[in-house]
């Protein structure tokens, strides 16, 4: 598909998570050049809290993942891509269970956002998840992750320190606490 602004598109890459084009683009100014484009098919992630959000400290379900461009592990939020056809909250969702275990009674889109736009399509919808009950997760082969409970305040303390390094994650939880939680 070619997207408005774009003369020519070629797909030079394609992959399971990703494909990479070159489009010939117009530039505003009226010049044309290439660029290089990932395209991805999008993603979901939850901010979940196991308990009230406006309650006294309440408490955030994070995961911590190992992630090899990262070498090592990073606090993250439960988070994916979406299926073909999949509406962004039943993403949510469905990873929340799948890599926590977790279902939700009450799933809020807080925001969506660009994750890279120099070089790439690739969307999050963030959400907020309460009313949660336990069960099994559904960890795919190639997920390594634990999962830790951590108070909110702690949580914007490690964003502060920069322990959390993710960058959805960090967006999910400081807007969740500054637009949701009422902090």
């Amino acid at each position: 598909m070619i997207k408005p602004g774009a003369l020519e598109s070629r797909r030079v890459y394609t992959g399971k998570v990703l494909n990479l084009d070159v489009d010939r683009v117009r530039f505003p100014d009226g010049s044309v050049g290439e660029l290089e484009m990932i395209r991805h098919s999008g993603a979901s992630a939850v901010v979940p809290f196991l308990g009230d959000p406006a309650g006294d400290d309440p408490q955030l379900l994070l995961i911590k993942q190992y992630r090899y461009a990262a070498n090592g592990y990073l606090y993250e939020l439960p988070a994916g891509r979406l299926d073909p056809g999949e509406a962004p909250e039943d993403c949510a969702r469905r990873e929340l269970r799948e890599e926590t275990g977790c279902s939700a009674e009450r799933v809020e889109l807080l925001y969506t956002m660009y994750t890279t736009p120099g070089f790439t399509d690739e969307r999050i919808h963030l959400f907020m998840a309460t009313g949660l009950t336990h069960g099994e997760t559904g960890h795919e082969s190639d997920e390594f992750l634990t999962m830790e409970t951590v108070p909110l305040s702690q949580a914007l303390e490690m964003i502060r320190d920069g322990l959390i390094q993710d960058a959805k994650t960090a967006l999910g939880i400081l807007y969740a606490a500054g637009f949701r939680a009422g902090r």
